[in-house]
């Protein structure tokens, strides 16, 4: 089953109540579907992933992170689930959305992507207010799509790990039945 492949990278609840700064919190962690690994809180906190992934900066983790809590979801699955925003994937992510975006509204070939600020040459203060001036030059495409985006992921996320996790126990099942078999 994939609780195999997943128990040796998530943390324990343990783990987390050792925390010093998460101990404050740790009843609100309680919950015994944010760290089972079964097919509906895997996918479920996939889909908080998914959900948080899209939100600019550090914010990403804390949403998913209280999504997870909401809906009773696996929490540190919805904290990995995040990480498909890196510097390498965001561009085409918010090129898709702003098309995304465009569609939906109609904008359709009236509004074009302008070049995202290059982190070449500028101190890092200086090419985060490019960057926020850039992202606020997408306009109405842009705050259209991305969470119709998040949303279209999240939902795809999580019938994916339904679908891929019923299709393992299948896998596993007629493997089992293989062996007792002798085939």
């Amino acid at each position: 089953m994939p609780k195999k492949i997943l128990r040796r990278w998530l943390p324990s609840h343990e783990t987390l109540q050792q925390n010093r700064f998460l101990s404050r919190f740790a009843h609100w962690f309680e919950h015994p579907n944010l760290w089972h690994l079964n097919r509906h809180s895997v996918a479920g906190g996939v889909a908080a992933g998914m959900i948080g992934g899209l939100i600019p900066g550090p914010l990403q983790i804390i949403t998913a992170s209280i999504l997870a809590l909401i809906f009773r979801v696996n929490l540190p699955v919805a904290i990995f689930a995040t990480f498909y925003t890196n510097p390498f994937t965001i561009a085409p992510i918010y090129w898709v959305a702003f098309w995304l975006g465009s569609w939906v509204s109609g904008h359709n070939g009236v509004d074009t992507m302008a070049q995202m600020p290059s982190l070449q040459g500028l101190p890092l203060l200086d090419w985060s207010v490019a960057m926020w001036l850039w992202i606020k030059s997408l306009g109405v495409p842009l705050l259209i799509g991305l969470p119709l985006l998040s949303a279209i992921l999240a939902i795809a996320g999580y019938f994916a790990v339904q679908l891929f996790w019923r299709l393992w126990v299948y896998w596993t099942l007629y493997q089992r039945r293989q062996r007792r078999l002798g085939l």
